[in-house]
């Protein structure tokens, strides 16, 4: 009885080169996400990073880690945080980092307005014509403005392994404004973006959810890992449930989206870092689904991509590239609204955003509930209370 036990279990602690991430291999574990007036439920893949990463959830819900809502519900056209309200928020923490007194000093920052990052709407608006985007400038998002910023956040925090000293000299008060920089850079990207779509092809909007915990530990990702960036590469599936991003940095494919396939430089380079961690955090995916092997327009954006790694000598069958979303489960799209198509699920979502809880449902359930909310008028003193610890990050082997 002793062997059998001992070969079942070195069975499951076997990790196979190639993990499975078919849609029919998931495991009994599952999540839920408790919305205002609405819920969804998670089916999760069978694979050894994911079973690692649910122990990383359960911790975060049993330490009852504060969810950073205010960077949660991404690129939905219709929501209250609109561009105004974000440069507003935006310029409020860039005042808080001015008025700090750094030393060595660091540069002023200036404050932005909307035409900063956003295109006039009196110019032409639609998809490109002949591939070429500026023919359609209308409302289209402006990169230098959101590069900028995101340089402005990189220099004053460092990377999760490498604190810089502007960050930490820097107070609570301060420590949160400077991630805010990072937050409200992605949040403008997301709502331009969603704006511009909503004019002219609402079905092509790209919604989608971060959820993050403040401190999250971050754990190294296994060799046998890597392989999943390959199976699933950069496709987006309506629900689908990814791997969060818990780095401070630039991946490949943002640096070829954002400067236009530029010839890498030093500079460029120093900016760029390939997925190396997990935590137990995750993003959804809330807009249609695209691949290349169901459109053909993304078939030849990835193949000008490839041409471009090839060109500048990264491997596109490298896996410790990074190259591509690891996609860890699926929600359960009928089940959770009634619907499985992109516009009534958004019109569910977008009425519905904010998280009131989050269960783990396993053997036994753990959950945690997030009572603040973004009307709150203390919901700032809290995520700052909980940024007093510092932006850590913990390397657990």
């Amino acid at each position: 009885m002793v062997g059998v036990l001992l070969t079942v279990w070195s069975a499951w602690n076997t990790e196979p080169t190639v993990p499975s991430t078919e849609k029919n291999k998931h495991i009994k574990d599952k999540i839920e996400v408790i919305l205002d007036d609405a819920s969804y439920f998670i089916d999760l893949y069978d694979t050894p990073l994911v079973h690692r990463w649910i122990q990383a959830l359960k911790e975060n819900l049993e330490h009852k880690r504060i969810l950073e809502k205010n960077f949660c519900f991404l690129g939905f056209a219709d929501s209250k945080r609109d561009l105004g309200f974000l440069c507003h928020e935006l310029n409020k923490n860039i005042a808080q980092i001015n008025s700090f007194e750094f030393k060595p000093a660091y540069e002023r920052i200036d404050p932005f307005v909307g035409d900063d990052f956003q295109f006039s709407s009196k110019l032409p608006i639609g998809r490109a014509i002949d591939g070429n985007p500026n023919k359609t400038p209308g409302l289209r998002l402006k990169h230098d403005a959101c590069n900028l910023l995101h340089r402005y956040f990189e220099d004053l925090q460092g990377t999760a392994w490498q604190l810089s000293n502007y960050y930490k000299q820097a107070d609570a008060k301060t420590k949160y404004s400077i991630r805010q920089l990072n937050n409200l850079c992605h949040e403008i990207e997301s709502w331009v973006e969603a704006y511009r779509k909503q004019a002219f092809e609402p079905e092509w909007m790209r919604p989608s959810q971060i959820t993050t915990f403040l401190n999250a530990p971050r754990y190294d990702l296994h060799d046998a890992d890597y392989e999943l960036f390959k199976q699933n590469r950069y496709k987006r599936e309506l629900g689908g449930v990814y791997l969060h991003w818990s780095q401070v940095g630039k991946t490949l494919f943002e640096v070829w989206r954002d400067e236009h396939a530029p010839k890498m430089t030093d500079a460029l380079c120093s900016a760029i870092n390939h997925q190396k961690y997990y935590s137990g955090e995750f993003d959804i995916e809330w807009g249609d689904t695209i691949g290349e092997d169901s459109f053909q327009w993304k078939k030849e954006e990835m193949d000008d991509y490839r041409q471009w790694l090839a060109s500048n000598n990264f491997d596109w069958n490298d896996p410790k590239l990074s190259l591509g979303y690891i996609k860890i489960g699926q929600v359960d799209l009928k089940r959770s609204f009634g619907h499985t198509d992109f516009l009534s699920v958004y019109k569910i979502l977008v009425n519905n955003l904010n998280i009131k809880k989050i269960k783990l449902i396993s053997d036994q359930v753990t959950e945690c509930a997030y009572e603040y909310t973004l009307d709150s008028d203390d919901w700032k003193a809290i995520q700052m209370e909980g940024l007093k610890g510092g932006y850590k990050s913990h390397n657990l082997r």
